[in-house]
């Protein structure tokens, strides 16, 4: 079974200097990625004009939640008690995001429901993964 979740998150996008910009998100998971969440946004806050979605660990998203996390192009740690920020990093430049930390506790939590924590099956994920990469050979 291949069960989506997914929940429209309003972000405050932090610029250069300062300010926040209001910016519409929708966090994803589904179960047949089950360790991965995904964060998607709308064409018109792009650079490109098409929509643009980043994907790292679910796991790394409860991190975050807690304290700082990440490494590479992603990074979470809490602001306070009410806000996560989420860093991306691209070639294109460092996009630095708060959502509310309750809206990111019940995404992960409506998560577990579909697939508990442990229970992910990455048998699965491997055996996809290499028959993408090596096809028919």
């Amino acid at each position: 079974m291949d069960l989506t979740i997914e929940q429209p998150a309003q972000g405050r996008l932090v610029t250069a200097d300062e300010q926040e910009l209001p910016v519409a998100a929708t966090f994803r998971y589904t179960a047949a990625d089950p360790l991965a969440v995904h964060i998607d946004f709308p064409p018109e806050i792009s650079l490109d004009g098409d929509v643009v979605t980043w994907t790292f660990g679910r796991a790394l998203l409860e991190a975050g939640l807690r304290g700082p996390a990440g490494g590479g192009d992603v990074h979470l740690w809490p602001c306070g008690r009410a806000r996560t920020v989420v860093e991306l990093h691209s070639p294109y430049g460092l996009a630095l995001l708060q959502f509310d930390s309750c809206a990111l506790r019940r995404f992960l939590l409506r998560t577990y429901a579909v697939v508990a924590a442990g229970q992910e099956d990455v048998g699965a994920e491997v055996e996809r993964g290499l028959s993408a990469l090596f096809g028919s050979v």
